[in-house]
């Protein structure tokens, strides 16, 4: 029988798929709108603001730790401030969401971009980690994480967020060349952010691949793998790397060939299903609907119950949501998930 070891925290110890005495769970978002203290911040910063200063992306960090009983902390940051500092004109408007003013959509707009130095470009979210580590003394572990080359290059070419993508599957079926160059420009950069959150405390990071499940398995191999791939690859090996995107039931094989020890899933496969395509070589993350936090509590904890029957108790499994905690989400229903996994989880 495989010994438990308590003296490391528990959501590492599901990151390298060893027995736990109960399933950890961690949220997307876990430190967003739906925490009325959030909201409160929001009313006196700018986004923008709570990102780029360390004491309150450290105040917010935490907000969620002990009120919601999470298994992990993430920092407090976006997936698109690395952009800035390489030439991009970035900002975030009330409703709208990101917008970017110089979307790079030729060659020469690419070759304009400059590679970061993380350290030294983004000291605010290396400042924001070594702070939140501090406080939280290892009690549990820290989250760093970065976009996937995949979905800053559709930020980038879009625009902003999109839904049908064209302008950015326009360039990689039209110019090939320039797509790769670009890709290539921003797994430097994505290499260099993950591993400085790593080296400042991060315990684990994240990939997020937002936009990865717009691709077919073709354009998966061909524009985005060799890139994750490279990605994975450079990563320091101190630490798990979780593996996420959205609508990518398609690619999941794909996924897994890319990299990560952990492969995130949304609600749009059954996560047992999704467990046995990817192999049980991996662990695997998911995958409770966001929607389904809006529901009474006892069908919240009957959602939970099912994704614990399909995890199966195997080692490796940490629960999530498919995406991110929505907005309008009673904190006493998040509360109410959080309890129900760490219970009945406990119970099998």
């Amino acid at each position: 029988m495989n010994r438990i070891v308590k003296d490391i925290p528990i959501f590492l110890r599901a990151c390298q798929r060893e027995p736990t005495e109960y399933t950890p769970v961690w949220l997307m978002r876990q430190a967003g709108r739906f925490l009325k203290e959030y909201r409160s911040l929001r009313r006196q910063y700018s986004f923008l603001t709570l990102c780029k200063t360390p004491e309150l992306a450290t105040k917010v960090t935490l907000l969620p730790i002990e009120r919601l009983g999470v298994d992990a902390a993430i920092i407090f940051a976006d997936i698109l401030l690395p952009l800035e500092p390489m030439g991009i004109d970035l900002e975030f408007t009330k409703g709208e969401g990101p917008v970017i003013h110089n979307p790079p959509r030729s060659r020469s707009e690419v070759e304009g971009l400059r590679i970061i130095e993380a350290e030294e470009d983004l000291p605010f979210v290396m400042e924001a980690v070594r702070s939140v580590c501090r406080e939280l003394k290892e009690r549990i572990p820290l989250i760093g994480f970065s976009g996937a080359p995949f979905t800053l290059a559709s930020y980038l070419i879009e625009g902003g967020g999109a839904k049908d993508f064209v302008r950015t599957k326009s360039l990689m079926y039209q110019d090939p060349p320039c797509w790769h160059f670009l890709m290539e420009k921003l797994s430097a950069v994505v290499i260099s952010y993950l591993n400085a959150q790593i080296r400042a405390g991060a315990a684990v990071v994240q990939l997020f691949d937002s936009w990865a499940g717009t691709l077919s398995p073709r354009d998966y191999e061909e524009f985005v793998l060799p890139h994750n791939q490279r990605v994975f690859y450079a990563l320091s090996s101190k630490v798990p790397a979780i593996h996420f995107a959205t609508g990518a039931a398609g690619i999941l094989g794909q996924m897994k060939a890319a990299g990560g020890d952990i492969i995130g899933v949304d609600w749009r496969i059954d996560l047992d299903e999704a467990w046995q395509r990817l192999g049980y070589d991996v662990g695997i993350q998911g995958n409770l609907d966001p929607a389904a936090l809006l529901s009474p509590p006892e069908q919240i904890e009957s959602r939970v119950a099912a994704i614990l029957h399909a995890a199966g108790s195997r080692p490796g499994h940490i629960f999530n949501l498919g995406h991110g905690v929505l907005p309008q989400t009673p904190e006493e229903n998040v509360i109410t998930m959080v309890e129900a996994v760490h219970r009945l989880s406990r119970d099998r």
